[in-house]
């Protein structure tokens, strides 16, 4: 076993050799990176200038099971129990979407547009980890945050993120597909939403560590409905906006002009599509 893996090169070179068929080259050094951190405590440093450490036969072994399971297609998160996102740490589990980097970039757009709103009420609709609520609330501490997921499971862990964090943000257990004509007594400054948004039909093109390991119900939605979620809370966002108050989508690169044209069609003003840092439709974002 030492003959494999002596040192913190031979490590990484053991790790790239046996793993570079299942990822691409820029994911597998994201992975070790995070891997040899988290499990070891050998940094990014250490593994550029201290590439002649010993590696105990102790951590060969988990060397060689950690780099087992990544074959399988687990996610590392889930194998880890946590990701970073925003600057915070975040459990997940098989019940949660992994928070991805392109999200962050909704949450600095929400937070650059309205820091300086008073008396901000915050709605998140499909919460999962409760990333998006939670960093809100880190960046707009005055603000009122409130989350919805019909998932009991999700809702679980999301309350550990706010908790862990040390941030307060109201979670309640909600299909918001049932509650498209409910009318709450609290109206709401911004609404924001990343909901499920591939069509079935899509589903041979996703990556097997997404079909096996993270709730399809966070995911699909039907080949016939793929906009359903956006119709259901733009009509909900109508009821539960105040006057002026800004409705946030995270949307299917696909569809932006037809969920562009769905928010208009219900009566928003200022209805616009926002590219991510690779140049993909990713956010709508209108005004009531």
């Amino acid at each position: 076993m030492n003959l494999i893996i002596t040192t913190l090169k031979s490590a990484c070179d053991y790790f790239k050799k046996e793993l570079q068929d299942t990822y691409d080259e820029a994911e597998l050094i994201q992975i070790r990176q995070i891997a040899f951190f988290h499990f070891f405590g050998w940094s990014r440093t250490d593994l550029v200038f201290n590439q002649d450490d010993i590696v105990s036969e102790e951590n060969t072994k988990k060397i060689i099971e950690l780099i087992a399971v990544l074959k399988t297609n687990k996610p590392l998160a889930q194998i880890i129990g946590e990701w970073e996102f925003y600057g915070l740490d975040f459990k997940v589990n098989e019940h949660t979407l992994i928070p991805r980097p392109e999200t962050e970039e909704l949450i600095q757009l929400i937070v650059n547009e309205n820091n300086d709103v008073e008396d901000c009420n915050i709605l998140d609709i499909g919460t999962g980890t409760g990333c998006i609520a939670i960093a809100l609330k880190s960046e707009m501490e005055e603000a009122n945050v409130t989350a919805f997921d019909i998932s009991e499971e999700a809702l679980k862990i999301a309350v550990e993120n706010a908790k862990h964090n040390n941030l307060n943000v109201t979670f309640n257990q909600v299909n918001i597909l049932d509650w498209k004509n409910q009318k709450l007594a609290k109206k709401y400054n911004i609404i924001v939403s990343n909901p499920p948004y591939i069509p079935e039909k899509e589903r041979s093109l996703m990556h097997q560590n997404v079909l096996e390991f993270e709730p399809d119900l966070a995911l699909f939605v039907d080949n016939e409905e793929p906009l359903i979620f956006y119709e259901t809370i733009a009509v909900f966002a109508l009821k539960n906006l105040k006057t002026d108050g800004k409705l946030y989508f995270e949307i299917n690169e696909n569809y932006g002009q037809a969920t562009k044209k769905l928010v208009i069609d219900k009566g928003f003003k200022n209805v616009c599509i926002l590219k991510d840092i690779n140049g993909k439709d990713r956010i709508v974002k209108a005004i009531l």
